[in-house]
């Protein structure tokens, strides 16, 4: 329910690149209202303002939430909320934390431990006092000032990490450090046996949106240009370091022709791949000249990897543009082998 604002806007907010969306939420339903299980793109801190909440996730299998409580829910996990009474809550959404002091939150996060059973945390009066102010605020603000959302995001953390007991923190964000390590292992072990985005997403049991968000958001980069990054490592050791016919290395990391392979490789290398090896053999270090995506070969269907809807949009900016215009020289075609 919004309140009269206070506060009388000097200029128009939605328009501020500055602006902050789905940092802090706040919501209130009613008794019965249900929310089905579903994989968290973001980490979560959820404050239970007033009522009583029925959780339901690894960590808090049919947890009856009290008013004054919270919890946080790694990125990845499956989370199933019932309202029991009427509710009123607060969501802080993260990916990392604005910690204050690095140092403190390394401590924390190094001493991290599984807890026997995981318990809802309670308010102190701190907390109490930083929710009153940001929920009115955020009920009568149609947008969120980026850089308050930012203040409160930093003094939230620092409340958490200074007036609560360490051994008390670390179990609290030990689901953090865990989620990280499995989906870590999780790539690492299924990168290679994907043919696409969308394969490697279902493979893991998320859909394809969810597995982008939380991929970019664990490493940095989208994730089909990861796998292009193994995929040239892997190609680059295959030529350099092993007797592998090209042919024979070509098909394992799924390319439908020899031309369409070395033009990849030319591509990222330099050079084709029977080149490649002659430099190899002369003790010549071969490495990847160019990260971009070569999106004529990787659109090819029966390819490794694939293209999907990400590069396609990706082509109308870049090298489609660019060879409408005329600005790549042609390529001799030369013998990959």
């Amino acid at each position: 329910m919004k309140v009269e604002s206070i506060c009388i806007r000097q200029v128009d907010c939605s328009l501020c690149p500055k602006k902050s969306e789905g940092v802090f939420v706040y919501r209130h339903h009613r008794a019965g209202q249900h929310f089905a299980a579903e994989k968290q793109a973001q980490n979560c801190m959820l404050f239970l303002l007033n009522g009583d909440l029925l959780m339901n996730s690894n960590e808090y299998p049919g947890t009856t939430l009290k008013a004054k409580q919270f919890v946080l829910q790694a990125i990845g996990s499956k989370v199933e909320l019932l309202a029991l009474t009427d509710v009123e809550y607060l969501l802080y959404w993260f990916t990392e934390l604005p910690v204050i002091c690095e140092e403190q939150y390394k401590e924390i996060i190094n001493r991290s431990e599984v807890p026997l059973t995981y318990t809802p945390l309670t308010f102190n009066s701190k907390l109490s006092h930083l929710f009153s102010g940001l929920v009115e605020y955020l009920n009568e603000q149609p947008v969120s000032c980026g850089k308050y959302i930012q203040l409160k995001s930093q003094e939230l953390i620092y409340i958490l990490t200074t007036y609560y007991p360490m051994q008390q923190m670390s179990m609290f964000f030990h689901p953090i450090s865990a989620y990280t390590e499995s989906f870590h292992y999780f790539i690492m072990q299924n990168y290679d046996k994907v043919k696409n985005v969308e394969e490697f997403a279902h493979l893991g049991g998320y859909t394809t949106t969810t597995f982008r968000r939380l991929f970019k958001n664990m490493y940095g980069i989208p994730v089909y240009e990861w796998i292009l990054d193994k995929k040239r490592e892997g190609i680059l050791e295959d030529l350099q370091f092993t007797k592998q016919r090209i042919s024979a290395i070509s098909a394992r990391y799924g390319f439908d022709s020899l031309s369409h392979f070395a033009h990849f490789c030319k591509d990222s290398f330099g050079d084709t791949p029977r080149s490649l090896r002659k430099r190899t053999a002369r003790g010549e270090k071969i490495q990847v000249i160019k990260r971009s995506l070569d999106l004529e070969e990787q659109s090819k269907p029966s390819g490794k990897m694939m293209l999907s809807e990400e590069i396609i949009e990706k082509a109308a900016t870049t090298k489609v543009k660019k060879a409408a215009k005329g600005n790549f020289p042609k390529r001799k075609r030369k013998d990959s082998e």
